[in-house]
């Protein structure tokens, strides 16, 4: 498998506020510890490495493997070790109470990679404002970095919204505010635009940085056409619209526009990047690994960029998923790239996209109903519901190895199948149940339903109240990659492993079962990282041991028809 491009920004000075001595030297004792390169890591850094002129310093690669906890190994990148190397600092954290649309805008892309000019569009009360922009990683525990920080702008209070009156699509269609030109001083993440006002006001603005010629081993994507889906900013979303007696169902929008902002009520505008995303991008970054960025509109564009990495990590909630986004992974996946769906309600519902006045997949339609939809009958594969329903008939099961239940699940992991790699030196034994893990959305095994031969139930865990299960579920393809499903849509929530912040942007470990997560981790990494798992950890197929009888039956085999 190729190995990374990693990222070839200049090395120069930050142009960023930093942390006192101090803070820092404190920070890095206690977080770069684990970035040294000593031990076995030094051996297997020595075994990769580049030699330059005979009177110069040996140097380390720019990708190597690193010794994870357990045993393992996993590429690791050095433009990302010396990235997270530098001061961070907590100061991307809002603050004080905040008003609902005081201080909030929205960018002209969700991505970005250099050379671009990203256009911010912002409404305020405020007098003036400026943006700060900073990178999403570990940085000693302090999770952001501050790149760049723009000259204050004049208040500039713009139109109402407008709704399309067919579609029920609100549209912000605001005046720009500035430009942030985007140059390899952003290094690839993610990224949250803090919109600061000179009255107190603050709010965030999510933005990933891509680098389209990475092949790197690991490929993170922010759900962003989920976050679309239910953001209610103007009243509607694809589950709700105003009515004369509130909102519901039926006044629902039929497509959602990414010209509007997130709700500051919605993690202060950084929508579910906090609660879904951000503990796995924060471990991930803590270890240095072989690292990209993108969303999931990027895969609809680019769908053929996802074979040059070895994995994908579709993260917490991942509902919403178009024809090219579908094909590119199936398509990845026979080629060898293993899939990590780290959630649960992934690749439900079909969408489409056109474009907007400011830009080119801006608009993402859904209609949830075929009789509604006006594709139905002209290109009837193409129709937005949800993927098992008609004329699509296609579940994600097929894909991903399970399939969405319902929600409300608030019980124990229980596991499975303690002999898999998945488990390895994590101490459990069949049975033994993490407390507290399984929560919210959760999908099963469904022996009725179309699945790829030799799926592999790792963890089976009854879900009180609900007469079902949540699955962790796994299956390799021939030759080709693997597919972990954590049957769960609290999974990476619950590897949140930090103490800097308020519990309320992410909590804190939960003692005798985080560690046990995070290993599992390690053990991804370690696994899909190195190459396909159809070589690597063939599954084998032991489902029928947790679904015999009366038991294959129970459950939702066609999922549950949420709003």
């Amino acid at each position: 498998m190729p190995r990374s491009a990693g990222w070839d920004g200049p090395k120069g000075p930050e142009g960023a506020r930093t942390l006192d001595r101090r803070r820092f030297l404190k920070g890095a004792v206690v977080g770069l510890g684990a970035l040294a390169l000593t031990g076995p890591e030094a051996a297997a850094a020595t075994h990769h490495r580049l030699h330059a002129h005979p009177k110069r310093k040996r140097i380390v690669p720019e990708v190597y493997q690193r010794p994870l906890p357990g045993g393992l190994s996993a590429p690791s990148a050095r433009w990302l070790v010396e990235e997270n190397a530098k001061p961070g600092t907590t100061n991307w954290v809002v603050t004080g109470i905040q008003t609902p649309h005081a201080l909030e805008g929205y960018a002209s892309q969700v991505s970005a990679v250099a050379g671009d000019d990203v256009i911010l569009f912002v409404n305020t009360a405020s007098p003036a404002f400026h943006v700060e922009a900073y990178r999403m990683g570990y940085y000693q525990g302090l999770a952001g970095r501050l790149i760049f920080q723009s000259d204050t702008v004049a208040r500039q209070q713009q139109q109402f919204p407008t709704l399309a009156p067919d579609t029920n699509m609100v549209s912000a269609n605001w005046e720009p505010s500035l430009t942030l030109s985007i140059d390899h001083t952003w290094p690839p993440g993610n990224y949250l635009l803090k919109l600061v006002g000179t009255a107190g006001q603050q709010q965030y603005i999510p933005l990933t940085i891509r680098n389209d010629a990475s092949l790197a081993a690991f490929v993170i994507q922010n759900s962003v056409t989920t976050w679309q889906a239910y953001n209610l900013w103007g009243d509607y979303s694809l589950y709700y619209g105003a009515a004369p007696r509130g909102k519901d169902f039926a006044h629902r929008s039929r497509i959602v526009s990414f010209d509007r902002p997130y709700p500051q009520t919605w993690a202060q505008g950084a929508a579910d990047f906090f609660g879904n995303e951000f503990p796995l991008l924060y471990e991930m970054e803590r270890l240095g690994l072989d690292l990209t960025y993108t969303t999931d509109v990027d895969l609809h564009a680019q769908p053929q960029l996802l074979a040059n990495h070895r994995v994908l990590f579709s993260l917490g909630h991942d509902e919403y998923w178009s024809t090219e986004m579908r094909s590119g992974a199936q398509s990845a996946l026979a080629s060898g790239t293993n899939l990590a769906f780290l959630g649960a309600n992934a690749c439900y519902r079909q969408i489409r996209f056109q474009p907007s006045a400011v830009g080119p997949n801006r608009q993402e339609i859904c209609y949830k109903d075929a009789s509604e939809d006006p594709l139905a009958r002209q290109d009837p594969m193409l129709t937005t519901v949800n993927w098992i329903q008609a004329p699509l008939n296609d579940p994600e099961s097929s894909l991903i190895g399970s399939m969405y239940q319902s929600v409300g699940a608030n019980g124990d992991l229980t596991v499975a199948d303690a002999s898999s790699w998945l488990w390895n030196n994590s101490g459990l034994s069949d049975g033994e149940q993490l407390l507290g893990v399984v929560q919210g959305e959760y999908d099963r095994y469904v022996p009725s339903l179309p699945n790829p031969a030799g799926v592999d139930v790792l963890a089976h865990s009854p879900v009180p109240g609900q007469n079902n299960w949540s699955d962790i579920t796994y299956y390799t393809v021939p030759v080709g990659g693997g597919v972990l499903a954590s049957g769960m849509a609290s999974f990476v929530f619950k590897l949140s492993n930090t103490t800097e912040f308020p519990t309320n942007i992410v909590p804190t470990a939960i003692p005798g079962v985080t560690e046990i997560l995070l290993q599992a981790m390690h053990n991804v990494f370690g696994t899909f990282g190195n190459g396909p798992a159809g070589t690597l950890q063939a599954s084998g197929g032991n489902w029928p041991n947790f679904y015999r009888g009366s038991a294959a039956a129970v459950g939702t085999a066609a999922g549950t028809t949420s709003a």
